[in-house]
Formats: structure tokens, sequence, C-alpha cells
């Protein structure tokens, strides 16, 4: 069995870091999306996953658990250059980034869940808020401005650091926050991506829901039209 277990495309952030980094180097896998936060979800996952959370990957007998852990598996599995840059330089600044995505930002995504489809107005900007998008401006900036001379990307050539910022990327045009210059170009070409547009065209076809509220997380499935 090749698996790629996965949450909600259009809500689950870690779950399309991972499914990016597959489809960007064509890894042969059956791709299975298991939708968050109903009562059956826990026990569909534990079934499967020794955290009972996603995303997975099942590769024959190995089971690999973890966004960053999944895309360095499919990193050793693709031809060099693909998955992270190959100058040392750079793969370590790429590898450094995607690191700081997995571990910071937490106001960002605690104030703007991803949602791909959804527009909603911009939140209170509090101070920790608005650190968190000067970090990120600064870092795309930065990025562009030495490395990506050959590409829209971060380091030019499409990366796996930009399958990391690609659900920030989606949560700045979702809740209207401010971006300039190469961070907003490198925006613009993160949306444009066919690979992107593609998985958008499916994060709108999914048919559940998820809110956020005060008591937590609920969810349901959207209203069919007859």
């Amino acid at each position: 069995m090749k698996r790629l277990v996965l949450g909600n495309l259009n809500y689950s952030s870690w779950s399309i870091r991972p499914l990016m980094v597959a489809r960007k180097v064509g890894l042969p896998v059956e791709e299975m999306v298991i939708p968050l936060d109903f009562p059956e979800t826990t026990a569909r996952l534990k079934d499967i996953s020794p955290t009972a959370k996603v995303p997975l990957l099942i590769w024959d007998d190995q089971t690999i658990w973890e966004s960053l852990a999944i895309t360095e598996w499919i990193a050793e599995w693709a031809p060099p250059g693909d998955v992270w840059p190959e100058d040392p330089t750079a793969r370590a600044a790429a590898r450094a980034a995607a690191s700081e995505m997995h571990a910071g930002f937490p106001e960002l995504r605690g104030k703007c869940p991803m949602d791909i489809r959804g527009r909603e107005l911009p939140p209170e900007m509090t101070d920790k808020l608005a650190a968190d998008i000067d970090r990120i401006q600064e870092l795309w900036s930065g990025l562009r401005g030495e490395f990506g001379r050959n590409g829209p990307f971060l380091f030019g050539k499409w990366s796996a650091a930009d399958a990391f910022y690609l659900p920030v990327v989606t949560r700045f045009r979702t809740y209207g926050l401010p971006l300039s210059g190469a961070a907003a170009d490198y925006s613009s070409a993160v949306l444009s991506d066919p690979d992107f547009l593609k998985l958008e065209e499916q994060a709108k076809a999914e048919p559940w829901w998820i809110k956020y509220g005060p008591d937590g997380r609920s969810s349901g499935y959207l209203k069919q039209e007859d």
C-alpha cells in the first residue's frame, strides 16, 4: 500500500504541505482525505496512525507521520534538487525557513485559521500578530532577494519551503492581510501556480465545513443543491 492520508484540503494546513511536495515530484501514492472534527474522525485515524493525526504517509511496510518528516522522506525518494535546493547554502536556508514555519507564527495561526475558499475580515491587529506579519514580510523578501533570481519562488525554483509557506500565503488572501514589494510578488506567484490552482479547486469542491468558535471547533456538511 502506498497512501498519503490527509485532512480536509480546505482547512488542514499540515496536510497540504507534504501533499504539494508529493504532487510536485510525482510520488505514486493514493491520496485519502479523512474529514476532520467529526465524531468518527479520531477512531478512523487511530486505526492507521500512531498519533491519530494527519498527515500520514503509508509506504508498503513504513509509516511516516508529521509534515516535515514526510517531506524529508520524499526528498530522499526524489532526485536531488526536486524537493530542496541543490546548492548547500540555499538548501540550509530553505530547511531553516521551513522549520521556522513548522514551529513559529502562533498568533497568525490562532487569529487566522486556514480556509482556502473563505474570505474574512481582518482580525484585530494585536502586537503579536503584527510581529508575525512583519517577520513573514521580512523573510519572504529577504529570501527572494538572496536566492530567488532564477524563478518566482523563495529560492527561484519551487522547493519544499514554498510548500510550507503555501498555507500562510492563503491566509494573507483570506483575511486581507498586508504584504508589499517582493513578498507581495511572491504571494501572487504562489497563488497562480497551476498545482495550487488544482488544489484550490479541490478545496472548493469539498462538502465539509469547519467553524472556529469560543467553545472550539465544529464541523458539518455543506448544504447540497438539488
